[in-house]
């Protein structure tokens, strides 16, 4: 049998055309059974409770539900892992953290390489740390605490929840920029470290807003900056690291990924239904009462955040030679 030209090309334009037709097909079932939303952390916390927010929205728009599983452990690598291996259907997610940025380079063996190996769907929020100290220590604002610590290189001890934290890779990043000599002291869990901070037994925490709002609040805690490029609605009276120390900022981002070659259409359905919960009152309303400023975009944005804190992350800890225990 022979095609003319004509036949052959209206062929080959209906063949194309087949893949387009079965991903909107895809897209529009989707999802047929419930989702999982993994979460590296135990539940209750701040980016626990966040997946829960967007969960319970999306478990009403698309008709399945969107679980919550917490699977806590080696720094989320646990979690992220779990999602790599998943099958790409768009039926197991991730919660994704900075944490994810900053094991990239802290861990020489990780088995999969977050940024490739999965693909972003939308920020959800991030919040800021903040830079705290004991009442009774000298030092009120950022400027009189590099002062002090210059003029006593490695008396101060600066606390973190664990070794390779963000809060211990903040602190390495304003140790950088100011040249100061700061002792890190890791401890098991910012519960512990903000412990030993109220008892004096350290010095400097960097940790996160809401978990030390109300010693703020009770003047246990003194607030010296917060770690964000824009000042925090919480604590709006605060300055930034970033008026004294141009260019610095850190911030505990989180948003939803999921495992790569998941098709685009589901991609940018799980978007735009994130979008959509993100611009609801409600939600908003309470992601900022979490500390956070409200993220969303397309997926392109947050690629190129988890690309960018990459990169910030690895540059800090090969300077300051940090090794995962």
């Amino acid at each position: 049998m022979t095609v003319s030209r004509r036949g052959f090309l209206q062929l080959a334009a209906g063949a194309a055309a087949v893949p387009a037709v079965s991903g909107i097909a895809r897209a529009q079932h989707y999802p047929t059974r419930p989702v999982r939303i993994i979460v590296g952390f135990p539940p209750a916390g701040g980016a626990d409770v966040a997946a829960r927010l967007i969960g319970q929205r999306l478990s009403e728009r698309l008709g399945q539900p969107f679980v919550v599983e917490n699977r806590p452990g080696a720094a989320t690598n646990l979690a992220t892992e779990a999602v790599v291996r998943a099958p790409a259907d768009g039926h197991t997610l991730l919660l994704a953290f900075t944490s994810n940025a900053i094991n990239a380079t802290l861990y020489d063996k990780l088995g999969f390489s977050f940024i490739s190996d999965t693909a972003p769907i939308a920020g959800i929020a991030d919040t800021p740390l903040v830079m705290q100290v004991n009442p009774s220590f000298p030092a009120k604002t950022v400027p009189e605490f590099i002062t002090y610590a210059r003029a006593n290189p490695g008396k101060i001890n600066m606390a973190s929840g664990s070794h390779g934290a963000l809060g211990h890779v903040s602190g390495e990043l304003f140790k950088a920029m100011t040249g100061v000599n700061l002792v890190h002291v890791p401890f098991r869990g910012d519960q512990a470290a903000i412990t030993a901070l109220l008892a004096g037994d350290v010095q400097l925490h960097f940790a996160g807003v809401i978990s030390t709002i109300s010693h703020i609040k009770a003047g246990k805690l003194r607030a010296l900056a917060v770690t964000t490029a824009t000042r925090s609605h919480t604590l709006p009276d605060v300055p930034t690291v970033g008026e004294f120390l141009p260019g610095y900022q850190s911030s505990a981002w989180f948003g939803i990924a999921a495992p790569k070659n998941t098709p685009a259409e589901i991609v940018q359905k799980l978007n735009t239904e994130i979008n959509l919960a993100l611009a609801d009152p409600k939600i908003r309303a309470q992601l900022i009462g979490l500390g956070g400023t409200v993220l969303g975009g397309p997926p392109g944005n947050f690629g190129k955040l988890i690309a960018d804190e990459t990169e910030t992350w690895a540059k800090v800890i090969k300077f300051a030679d940090i090794k995962a225990n």
